[in-house]
């Protein structure tokens, strides 16, 4: 049986979109502007990991919550995950 961590892509986008509530075309737009990239399967569908859905609540938070455009979303993610690079980086020296 194969192991199933936080980085394994195993729920389709309605499921996210259930957990979520959100509707599927935004979880579509997230995507193509590039807040989260879900992995495709041979027939293009994605599937999105446990640390997708945890980044996209994020990204939720930021958006309906305090009201940031998903520009202002996006630049907060990559100084997140340059913040994260960098540590695990500190981390191996």
């Amino acid at each position: 049986m194969k192991e199933i961590d936080k980085n394994t892509p195993v729920f389709t986008i309605s499921v996210v979109s259930r957990i979520l509530g959100i509707h599927k075309q935004t979880l579509r737009i997230y995507d193509r502007e590039g807040l989260v990239c879900p992995e495709r399967t041979p027939s293009n569908r994605r599937l999105y990991s446990e640390r997708d859905v945890t980044r996209l609540k994020y990204v939720c938070y930021l958006v309906h919550e305090k009201g940031v455009n998903i520009s202002g979303a996006r630049i907060i993610l990559q100084m997140l995950d340059s913040t994260n690079e960098k540590g695990e980086n500190d981390d191996m020296e």
